[in-house]
């Protein structure tokens, strides 16, 4: 009985096994090789074109995250291979979305795509006039917080898809949208800390729009910008010193040596006195280790809210003992706002780093762009 057994048994292993191979080799003679859209700085990002339809894969979703989302862009009549994985099917081009950041607004308009947004939540701060034109016509839906979306209102628009983004990946509103059938994308352009990286974000749109090409010549020409202000700086006699951030609770906030801000003032070839800081977020310091760093920094980049030199004194002497304070050498960005409160910096410049480099140059180095009119960055009144 025993030879019988095995031949039996050899037979049967050898239908398995044929049969595992043969559907292993079906499933990969459907899934086609794809084009890889280049995405030079964006480490979060990556989109592959396969003719009619095109996967984006968002892998770093928000911070710390223990997973990536994969998400198919078909287009009508698209043939998806069977086998394909992916977290979320999107229609595209798309007509109608709900996007949940304004540092999503500049990528609509800059795409001519603004007419698409049909809800946004908060829409007191959105700064961009041609989308507040749409809200004051009516086009564009307020719907809540984006912690607590008012998903009523939400499902009510039926919009192809909501990109949205997360701290942790939790919000309850979100899955009661997933549920009814709309598809949630994430973006994390804000998760990145290259200044080129976060601009080059506007691919994930073009994505969705079927504008690639767009997209593509706009973050270009941006690159080409910021590239050329990073050489401009680097001729410069001197690295002044620079401080930044403000307190909080009596804790002072400021950017860790390897976050967005640091790295525009490492490429502005100045000396930000906590560049060997470690983290890519903020850091928490006393107030004396921060005056026993930096109090004789020439110039004080970035005070928290702060738009005077009066609100500062009123909030803390200890401001006062700064020399860059003392100088009048400190600069802001929360100064310049939309007509209904909203920070024109916080909305443009993620997708602009090209102007807020400049800016920065122009006032570490006013003799390399003496004519140059700053978009964000104005000195503290």
């Amino acid at each position: 009985m025993k030879p019988l057994f095995h031949i039996l048994l050899l037979f049967l292993f050898g239908i398995f096994f044929g049969c595992r191979s043969e559907e292993g080799r079906k499933e990969v003679a459907q899934l086609p090789e794809g084009k890889e859209i280049p995405v030079k700085y964006a480490s979060g990002l990556s989109i592959t074109d396969y003719g009619s339809y095109r996967i984006i894969t968002v892998k770093d979703p928000w911070p710390n995250a223990d997973r990536s989302f994969k998400y198919l862009l078909a287009e009508e009549n698209a043939e998806i291979p069977e086998g394909l994985e992916y977290d979320q099917k999107i229609k595209i081009p798309v007509q109608k979305i709900v996007v949940t950041s304004t540092t999503h607004i500049p990528s609509l308009e800059i795409l001519n795509k603004e007419e698409t947004l049909v809800g946004f939540p908060g829409l007191d701060y959105i700064s961009s006039e041609d989308t507040r034109k749409l809200i004051a016509e009516g086009k564009i839906k307020e719907l809540g917080k984006n912690e607590a979306l008012n998903t009523e209102s939400l499902l009510s628009l039926q919009p192809d898809v909501i990109v949205a983004f997360s701290i942790d990946g939790s919000n309850k509103s979100l899955n009661i949208v997933e549920k009814s059938g709309i598809p949630v994308v994430f973006n994390s352009d804000w998760t990145e800390s290259s200044p080129l990286g976060k601009a080059e974000w506007i691919k994930f749109f073009g994505a969705l729009y079927g504008k690639m090409e767009t997209a593509n010549t706009f973050f270009e020409q941006i690159e080409k910008e910021y590239l050329e202000a990073k050489e401009l700086a680097k001729t410069a006699e001197e690295r002044p010193t620079v401080v930044a951030g403000a307190m909080y609770k009596d804790q002072w906030y400021l950017p860790a040596g390897d976050s967005w801000q640091a790295i525009f003032l490492k490429d502005t070839n100045s000396e930000y006195l906590f560049a060997d800081s470690e983290g890519t977020g903020s850091l928490s310091l006393s107030v004396e280790s921060v005056l026993a760093q930096a109090a004789e920094a020439d110039f004080w980049i970035g005070p928290a809210q702060f738009q005077s030199y009066e609100e500062m004194r009123s909030a803390s002497p200890h401001y006062t003992r700064f020399s860059a304070f003392q100088e009048k050498q400190v600069f802001t960005f929360s100064s310049e706002k939309g007509k209904t409160g909203g920070v024109i910096f916080y909305e443009l410049a993620p997708i602009r780093p090209d102007l807020v480099l400049k800016d920065l140059i122009s006032i570490l180095h006013p003799s390399l762009l003496p004519e140059y009119q700053t978009t964000f960055y104005k000195p503290l009144q």
